[in-house]
């Protein structure tokens, strides 16, 4: 079976953008009180939401970001700086809500979930964690397959019906996030893939590791890619070759999200693979996304080509959990509060610019 019957239907859900609400939009952008285009980016921003949601005044309510953890087998390889139970112990700060994206996401005012998509222990039931393990992590893809192709397709179908959930819980927009040890490994093997790119233009320095470990890595990178053959005209072929349950699971919510008429902004580099396996079974869903900022690791940059993606911040991170994700939305966010909120000249009694035709009023549909 080359996908499933949940897939199929998620993308061909994922619709081209409403360009009535667009046009709508840009109107109403053109005739607030400002020098038209004057808020730049902002504008451009507010009014590809509009297009999403297929709203000319759209409006960002609940903010909810998916935090999806999971262990990867080629951790044994020495490719990280931290040892493989770090992952489970940042599971558990994220629940106790001490973690960066803990602050950032409070900072935001969004929520964070959480998701054991594979952690290598079992993790206690927990108020606030989901799990949707189907394995305690990956095989080493220096010795072998991530995953079964059944298993890359049922942990995308995880991530899809968490997406819908939480659209279906009034969520206006989500983010991104990941934790699992070894993870830009098998991100920087996805990329490199789908990408058609050498290992050497995808694979970073990841937690922070020295020049030894950097040459081990790449190492493994490689012999992953040349022993497993990953098809990059095949998604799933990819994440279940050299990828990750929580990369899986990431780019099925990108997908649920797409499709359920949403925005998707994507965390750093991890995020960014999944992205890339969810455009690979889905092109259109690049109109759904939004890149909250470039990560330090070089294979992001990448991506960002690949999907066409210009990051709203440039802070040097490279941390994931989804702390971009949370800066991303505050921007989105503002960007559209002053396309709803704003007076348009003739609301607020402001001359318009001098000799410009008179504008007739624009009412657009909510």
């Amino acid at each position: 079976m080359l996908s499933s019957e949940k897939i199929v239907e998620t993308v061909a859900g994922i619709s081209d953008l409403d360009q009535a609400a667009m046009g709508a939009a840009r109107s109403r952008q053109d005739s607030l009180t400002k020098p038209q285009g004057s808020l730049g980016v902002l504008e451009a921003l507010a009014i590809r939401v509009a297009g999403i949601m297929g709203q000319a005044k759209p409006r960002i309510g609940r903010k909810v970001i998916i935090t999806a953890a999971a262990d990867h087998g080629v951790a044994e390889e020495g490719v990280s700086a931290y040892p493989q139970e770090v992952t489970a112990q940042m599971v558990q700060n994220f629940l106790r809500g001490g973690a960066a994206i803990n602050v950032l996401a409070r900072h935001a005012g969004a929520e964070v979930i959480v998701v054991d998509a594979g952690v290598a222990v079992e993790l206690e039931p927990t108020t606030g964690l989901i799990s949707v393990k189907l394995a305690k992590g990956t095989v080493n893809i220096a010795r072998g397959p991530a995953m079964q192709r059944e298993n890359a397709i049922r942990i995308v179908e995880e991530g899809i019906a968490l997406a819908q959930q939480e659209v279906a819980k009034e969520a206006d927009i989500i983010g991104t996030g990941d934790m699992g040890i070894a993870n830009t490994t098998a991100a920087s093997a996805v990329i490199a893939a789908l990408s058609r790119q050498s290992p050497w233009l995808t694979t970073g320095r990841g937690t922070g590791i020295g020049d030894v470990q950097y040459r081990k890595k790449l190492s493994v990178v490689e012999s992953a890619l040349k022993l497993n053959r990953p098809d990059p005209s095949d998604a799933l072929d990819v994440l279940s070759k050299v990828g990750g349950y929580e990369i899986g699971f990431l780019a099925g919510v990108i997908l649920g999200t797409a499709a359920s008429k949403r925005p998707v902004v994507l965390d750093g580099f991890i995020s960014g693979a999944a992205a890339m396996i969810a455009n690979g079974l889905a092109p259109r869903v690049k109109r759904y996304l939004f890149a909250s900022h470039r990560s330090a690791e070089i294979g992001h940059r990448i991506m960002l080509e690949r999907l066409t993606l210009e990051p709203l911040l440039d802070f040097g991170m490279r941390l994931g959990e989804g702390t971009g994700a949370a800066l991303g939305m505050t921007i989105i966010e503002a960007a559209v509060k002053c396309l709803t909120e704003m007076s348009t000249f003739e609301e607020a009694g402001v001359s318009g610019k001098e000799g410009a035709p008179r504008r007739e009023s624009v009412r657009p549909r909510a």
